[in-house]
């Protein structure tokens, strides 16, 4: 069965496009477009007009492509953002009008759950139980299990949220790591009440940020998913990452061979929640997986009965 799952988040808006049969899967087309949808949503709870320009210019895009590979299944699936907007039914019915499906506005619940789906169905029970984060633009996604979800909870932490309610200059003060890190830490906490995020065998983190520092971590010239997919990364060089972004200047994030157009506003505060999340769960390292939301998006569409 060939499905197309789009993942509309925060910061960007990305298609897979995979045939799945009989447990096999095989990607035919994956994409990633940043529109940043989510911009300003956290301080006026609704979507900019021109972010919401920008994403339906996108999925105009996306039509074309599931149209012109034969899909059979097609699933549109908006998170943090989207929940948090006021105005997300112009947006809707935007999609809708394109893509001829109803996109659906996933609770976070449901959004940890599809991750954890994605980042685990290559890894081996035995690594188990797993921790699987999802560092999104808006919201951030702590799934605690071995083969199914056990324990879910999505905290306000993406690193769009973060960059704009703290972070908004590069290099950033002292002063506002220190606000951003006391936040951050108070969300944390809040998911660690829902889930054992100190009990995983393995910690899994998934979406760009984590991508991102992977490639940084691993000495990357040049963005490599198949170098990143399932790397370890020591816990003290996602904090010396971390540590790197914050003394650097947008200029110099900018130029890094690795660093897509779209995160470089951004992954100061991702890579300081992803280095958090490392501090307060204990995990002597984080497993990168490619694998994630969008994945997990695309085998529930083939196992589905509709």
């Amino acid at each position: 069965m060939r499905v197309a799952a789009i993942d509309c988040g925060t910061n960007s808006i990305r298609l897979l496009i995979a045939d799945i049969h009989d447990g096999q899967f095989k990607e035919v087309h994956r994409q990633m477009e940043v529109v940043r949808l989510g911009q300003g949503v956290d301080q006026n709870k609704a979507f900019d007009p021109e972010a919401i320009e920008r994403t339906l210019k996108v999925t105009h895009i996306y039509a074309g492509l599931i149209a012109a590979k034969g899909v059979e299944r097609v699933r549109f699936c908006a998170t943090s953002a989207t929940r948090d907007a006021t105005n997300r039914q112009i947006f809707i019915d935007g999609v809708k009008e394109i893509l001829g499906i109803e996109p659906e506005v996933i609770p976070g619940v449901e959004e940890a759950a599809l991750s954890f789906m994605g980042a685990t169905k290559e890894l081996h029970t035995a690594d188990g139980p797993f921790l699987v984060v999802d560092i999104g633009g808006g919201s951030t996604e702590f799934v605690l299990g071995t083969q199914k979800v056990e324990a879910a909870k999505s905290v306000n932490i993406g690193c769009v949220r973060m960059a704009e309610r703290h972070l908004n200059q590069q290099p950033p003060s002292a002063q506002s790591i220190a606000s951003a890190t006391s936040d951050i830490d108070t969300a944390i906490s809040a998911a660690a009440e829902s889930v054992a995020i100190t009990e995983a065998k393995s910690l899994v983190c998934v979406a760009g940020t984590a991508t991102t520092v992977a490639a940084a971590a691993l000495g990357l010239t040049e963005y490599d998913r198949y170098a990143i997919h399932l790397s370890r990364i020591p816990a003290q060089k996602a904090h010396d990452v971390a540590a790197m972004f914050q003394s650097m200047t947008r200029d110099e994030i900018a130029a890094l061979g690795y660093m897509h157009p779209g995160r470089v506003d951004v992954i100061t505060a991702g890579s300081l929640v992803l280095s958090r999340v490392l501090h307060a769960t204990g995990a002597k390292e984080f497993i990168a997986s490619e694998s994630d939301i969008l994945d997990g998006i695309a085998w529930g569409l083939a196992s589905e009965q509709r």
